[in-house]
């Protein structure tokens, strides 16, 4: 086994015998140490510096001594992300996992649901049992019946696209691929993997599907079969297609049932729709043939994850019968890791569908607070209804950015406001954020940027737009 080179300045950090090693678990927002039972705050941050790239370097054993220096590292690793994790705003990642202390005995057992989640294999390490139980939960969710669904615990919501544009693709072999500028980048990777024809439409100012612009394209090109890619949560503005606007677009352009394949891209918002109102639906009750969604981010989980859906008639155009695992396969990914459906059964089972619901209300009215608080400052911004996701000029010191964790493009910055993001987590980021902003702009020579081409005239605060 190798040990792990230490830069220059390393300083060991002295943690106490008992708990040093022990895993850190977040508690009511704090971190806390591993131990059942215990719930003392382990840890009181302050504004950290920006995390730096390192590279730990894996060396050969050499001395005795090696033991408890791999050991230093990862304590001095673990007070790092203890320390950042107050100050993650600006990606969406649920970090609060109040009861997964229960789950870490799990740890010691390699898990692997190679294969498909219905069809028991030779391989007796796996949890499909917890798995189903998953899947269960969100057919119901998405109302299909159980004899006619199918689904697996993906590694993530890319995997879920690739899935399911796949899908599309198989369904509808000379199908194009039609998806709005501000779909998720793995929805443009799928167009390449799979040397897919390319349609991307274009988007209002509030990040969403611009639905005339669809049906000239559907026009354009109806002597081929539509595969639609529907994102509810764009990854930047946290914008939501309107899935019955787009199916009656396919309608008016003259697309049967049969014409077309819709995947359904929740990563970001697929556990908030379905517990506020005045959001077109999630159902299969709908022609929908896929719903994919993330299971770190909203839920929340310790390792990438997602949950991917589709309907039982079509999965046998991916299906392949594999030998050498004695099942049949129609997933992405061979091995898959077994620990995730554990921890997502376990988060489903102790929320359930009232907490979510207190989640989803809690970070809307959270994220419309800081945009009320952005527009009282003077500071561009823009939410969209029943979002979590709010967009803001971006911070002038890449610093700043760094610290904050934040997400840019162009002109523009986002918070996400996930179930881990507390409200004091928020006041200190904005404290922040008009502190350094005075300091930025403070002799008049540089000003904010102006933001009325990506958020439109009226969520834009800079000195020409004030003055409108």
């Amino acid at each position: 086994m190798g040990i792990l080179a230490f830069e220059e300045d390393f300083k060991p950090i002295t943690l106490s015998p008992r708990n040093a090693f022990l895993p850190f678990f977040v508690q009511n927002g704090s971190f806390t140490n591993g131990e059942l039972g215990e719930n003392k705050r382990m840890i009181k941050t302050a504004p950290p510096p920006a995390r730096r790239n390192m590279h730990i370097t894996v060396v050969e054993p050499r001395s005795k001594d090696d033991e408890a220096r791999l050991k230093c590292t990862l304590a001095k690793y673990l007070d790092t992300i203890a320390q950042r994790v107050n100050y993650h705003i600006g990606y969406p990642v649920n970090i609060v996992y109040e009861h997964y202390a229960t789950l870490a005995p799990l740890i010691r057992y390699h898990l692997n649901n190679c294969g498909d989640p219905f069809i028991e294999n030779t391989v007796d390490f796996h949890s499909k049992d917890f798995e189903v139980g998953v899947l269960d939960w969100f057919a119901q969710l998405w109302e299909i019946e159980k004899d006619e669904y199918w689904g697996y615990v993906t590694n993530g919501g890319t995997e879920g696209n690739l899935h399911g544009i796949l899908l599309g693709r198989e369904v509808l072999p000379n199908g194009i691929l039609y998806a709005s500028r501000e779909s998720h980048y793995s929805v443009f990777k799928a167009a390449h993997m799979y040397r897919m024809e390319f349609e991307g439409i274009e988007t209002m100012i509030n990040g969403e599907m611009d639905y005339n612009d669809l049906k000239s394209k559907l026009l354009r090109n109806k002597g081929k079969p539509a595969i639609i890619n529907v994102t509810i949560g764009t990854t930047f503005k946290g914008a939501m297609d309107d899935l019955d606007a787009i199916i009656h677009a396919l309608g008016e352009c003259g697309y049967s049932h049969e014409q077309f394949y819709i995947h359904c891209d929740a990563a970001l918002s697929g556990l908030v729709v379905p517990f506020v109102k005045n959001i077109p639906k999630i159902t299969f009750k709908k022609p929908i043939g896929s719903v994919t969604i993330s299971g770190h981010k909203f839920l929340g989980c310790p390792m990438p994850c997602g949950v991917q859906i589709t309907r039982k008639c079509l999965i046998h155009n991916l299906s392949r019968n594999v030998e050498y695992i004695a099942s049949v396969d129609a997933t992405i990914s061979g091995s898959r890791n077994g620990l995730a459906p554990i921890f997502l059964w376990y988060s489903l089972s102790t929320k359930g569908r009232a907490g979510l619901q207190k989640d989803a209300q809690r970070c809307i009215e959270n994220a419309a607070r800081l945009r009320d608080r952005f527009r009282g400052t003077g500071i561009s911004t823009m939410h969209n209804d029943n979002s979590i996701t709010v967009v803001f000029e971006r911070p002038r010191d890449k610093e700043f950015v760094r610290r904050w964790q934040l997400s840019c493009v162009r002109n523009m910055a986002h918070v996400i406001v996930m179930p881990g993001v507390t409200s004091d987590a928020l006041d200190n980021f904005f404290k922040d954020l008009v502190q350094e902003r005075a300091m930025w702009y403070k002799d008049g020579r540089d000003q904010p940027p102006c933001l009325a081409d990506d958020l439109g005239p009226n969520n834009c605060y800079c000195p020409l737009h004030q003055q409108i």
